[in-house]
């Protein structure tokens, strides 16, 4: 399994802190770079699917997308300490019903990923550089892996 240094640990946290002091705002931003990326999302979420353009205060929204960047969050914290991801058996059938009910297919994993990288970058601002990207592409990567392994199972 990925190998996740203390130093990558400490940049995903660290951006994670910037991030939520304006969550809201990050979350809206996150599903506009998503539908920019990959407009057939918009299907995919119920609070997006009738809407003309990204909701703003719409507490599904930002809940959703809380749970993106947490999850992934705690990858980078789990790959730290562990050298691997541990997802409840009940959590990740869960999540992986979900992905194949809704269609979910590889690309839109990488459209997801491109989306929370440039919301990050974004975020944080010129706090931002390289190793800090890879830190979270890196967790994102193997907690999509786990889902995606899931979803075979589903």
């Amino acid at each position: 399994m990925a190998s996740f240094t203390e130093k990558e640990e400490a940049l995903v946290k660290s951006s994670w802190e910037d991030l939520t002091k304006n969550f809201s705002h990050h979350s809206i931003r996150f599903y506009a770079l998503l539908l920019e990326i990959l407009p057939a999302a918009k299907d995919m979420f119920p609070f997006l699917k009738d809407a003309n353009e990204v909701p703003k205060n719409n507490p599904q929204l930002e809940a959703q997308a809380m749970k993106v960047f947490k999850l992934t969050l705690e990858s980078a914290i789990q790959l730290r300490e562990k050298g691997d991801i541990v997802i409840e058996d009940a959590t990740l059938k869960q999540m992986s019903s979900v992905h194949v009910q809704k269609g979910v297919i590889d690309s839109h994993f990488e459209a997801l990923r491109e989306a929370m990288l440039k919301t990050i970058k974004e975020g944080v601002g010129a706090k931002w550089n390289e190793e800090l990207g890879n830190a979270w592409a890196k967790a994102y990567d193997v907690l999509s892996a786990k889902i995606k392994k899931g979803m075979k199972n589903a």
